[in-house]
């Protein structure tokens, strides 16, 4: 499963707050979200948390955000860890602050032996980014056009053994796929949700999971 996490700021504005204040509350909607998952035997879940377009909202917004995504693995994380929860991060980090780029490791590496739910965290991600990512990968390794198919394709992407993931859901009420996980999606079901990120828990993911139940995938068959 993955999620497209979207709202934050019209969540914060709706209440006269600071647009920071709806990524927090964003935070706590991850981990309840989570918590649900791991109820529902879920086993993977990706969750778009910061793209690379993000990079271009004001840099006081920019700066919140990287000290909140601080805060969630020093805070909130640990707590799903204890839950058997494991933590890997897609995208770049170059970018990042060097003290978040070490917590983020040293998570990955404090909960590799969890296996419970494996929480893939989309950061500093754009799906364009990690094509182009993979291309060039292939032609570093020296392989020749006509050893390329899709599942050597596969392996040069960011993270080759995270699933592609059966239902993405998407919330705010927008339609769209925001340059996200654009290899993995290919035959994924989709549901849209009204709902605001910080306001999304429990239910929201049952509703989503019974109506995927309900569809029947065909991969192009008939």
């Amino acid at each position: 499963m993955a999620i497209i996490l979207d709202g934050n700021g019209r969540w914060a504005e709706a209440r006269g707050l600071p647009v920071e204040a709806g990524h927090r509350e964003g935070t706590r909607a991850l981990r309840r979200t989570v918590e649900a998952a791991i109820d529902l035997g879920i086993e993977s879940l990706t969750v778009y948390a910061f793209s690379t377009e993000n990079w271009l909202r004001p840099p006081p917004e920019v700066d919140a955000l990287m000290e909140i995504f601080h805060e969630t693995i020093d805070r909130e994380l640990p707590d799903l860890a204890a839950q058997g929860v494991r933590t890997r991060f897609i995208g770049r980090r170059d970018r990042a602050p060097e003290s978040l780029q070490e917590r983020m490791s040293a998570l990955e590496l404090e909960t590799a032996g969890r296996d419970r739910l494996e929480l893939w965290i989309a950061f500093d991600y754009g799906g364009r980014a990690e094509l182009a990512h993979a291309a060039r990968a292939m032609i570093e390794a020296g392989l020749r056009a006509e050893e390329v198919d899709e599942d050597v394709f596969a392996v040069y992407l960011y993270a080759p053994d995270m699933p592609d993931p059966d239902l993405v859901i998407r919330t705010s009420g927008e339609l769209r796929m925001s340059n996200f996980l654009l290899w993995q999606l290919a035959y994924s079901e989709f549901f849209f949700v009204d709902t605001l990120w910080p306001d999304f828990g429990e239910e929201d993911l049952r509703q989503a999971v019974a109506a995927y139940a309900g569809r029947q995938r065909r991969f192009g068959r008939r």
